[in-house]
């Protein structure tokens, strides 16, 4: 019997920031980290949730956090990658956001196929085979929490939700130690380097930042600060907007897409003001929201639904992961190019197949603050993982289900 105990919001938050902190210290100390491009907050938060399975193992204290800080800074993360979409950038990512798109419903398919082989192989309904598939790696807890119900009411499946759950969790843990690998091996493997190196960073300042440290001032920081607050502002009205016409999208999609909006109006209509779009500033902003965010993320993770079922989620996850290396290494690294952006994706892909998006961009982040910028991932991924996958993860699924 576990006693829970709740930790509030603002707890949550400064523990977030401890285990950030304590991530990056291991990581400073551990060259092993550093070379396969494990991100600080993986390292630290992973940590935390070991220590959090040992609570509940030895003493049934099961701790749970309260969440509301971690998921605002999901969406102020967002509203910065808006902020960052040039709009010739955005017509330049028009072929790698379709070939990355196709890529991802190919994706979405072979999982589902492998979740509904397994599914049967271990005594399940076929149709479980979606939370062992897309529902609860691309689509993530949120999605496997969502489609649960529907899945447990088509085959009489007892405990979906805790399944899907489950999945989601190692899914994020595994997409958190899977990225930065990969990356390294093409990276280094092929010599590969960023075709604009003096672009800046659109999350994180490079591990060689002392001249682009010198830009920050309390001026560029608060004007970024502003940017960031208007765009989640608007991002709410369309959000009202998008929910009043019968859409369902998560929140921080249109604070993006007010980001973009308003970082493109205001580079039209004021071309001398002080630049705010791939700034400095807001990559350092930037890179503390979505640090904190996993950081949260991972400290909050409950391992213990992992163990329950046993040989099961082991066989099945081991047979996702090998499905998304492979896949990535060799399909979409060739299709995206074959260069330096294409093995950048290939690290978010790797985060974001078996994950979430936040993860993601937090492998993408890690290679490119010590390989180089690739702008254009960072516009082209989220767009893909944070929108359109939604829906096309929702077809197939509905499709699966009824079947």
């Amino acid at each position: 019997m576990s006693h829970v105990v709740e930790i509030p919001d603002f707890l949550t938050a400064t523990l977030g920031f401890a285990v950030y902190l304590i991530g990056a210290e291991i990581n400073a100390r551990v060259s092993a980290l550093r070379s396969f491009n494990i991100p600080e907050p993986v390292t630290g938060g992973l940590l935390a949730s070991i220590v959090v399975l040992l609570l509940y193992l030895l003493f049934g204290i099961e701790l749970s956090f309260g969440l509301t800080a971690r998921d605002f800074l999901l969406v102020l993360f967002f509203a910065g990658i808006g902020l960052n979409a040039r709009l010739s950038d955005l017509i330049a990512g028009g072929k790698p956001l379709f070939l990355l798109l196709i890529l991802t419903l190919a994706t979405i398919v072979f999982q589902n196929v492998i979740g509904a082989a397994g599914a049967v192989l271990f005594g399940y309904p076929a149709q479980a085979g979606v939370l062992f598939g897309s529902a609860a790696l691309i689509g993530g807890h949120g999605t496997a929490i969502a489609w649960a119900p529907e899945v447990a009411e088509a085959t009489g499946l007892d405990g979906a939700t805790e399944l899907g759950v489950a999945v989601a969790t190692l899914g994020l843990v595994l997409a958190a130690l899977v990225g930065g690998p990969i990356a390294r091996l093409l990276i280094e493997g092929r010599n590969l380097s960023p075709s604009r190196p003096e672009e800046e960073h659109s999350v994180g300042l490079p591990d060689d930042a002392t001249e682009a440290k010198t830009q920050i001032n309390h001026l560029t920081i608060m004007r970024v600060l502003l940017y960031l607050n208007l765009a989640i502002i608007t991002g709410y009205g369309l959000d009202q907007v998008i929910s009043a016409a019968g859409l369902k999208l998560p929140l921080f999609v249109p604070c993006l897409i007010m980001g973009i909006v308003i970082a493109n109006l205001r580079t039209a209509v004021f071309p001398g003001a002080p630049k705010v779009s791939r700034t400095p500033s807001l990559a350092l902003i930037s890179e503390f929201a979505l640090g904190a965010f996993l950081a949260m993320s991972l400290m909050s993770l409950q391992l213990w639904t992992i163990a329950e079922l046993g040989l099961a989620i082991a066989v099945i996850m081991t047979a996702q992961t090998l499905f998304a290396v492979i896949f990535v290494l060799w399909v979409l690294f060739p299709v995206m190019g074959s260069n330096y952006r294409a093995a950048v994706l290939a690290a978010g892909f790797g985060g974001f197949a078996l994950g979430a998006t936040p993860t993601a961009i937090a492998n993408m982040t890690a290679v490119t603050k010590r390989y180089g910028p690739s702008p254009i991932a960072f516009i082209v991924l989220p767009l893909v993982s944070a929108f359109f996958v939604d829906i096309a993860n929702a077809i197939v699924i509905q499709t699966i289900v009824n079947f």
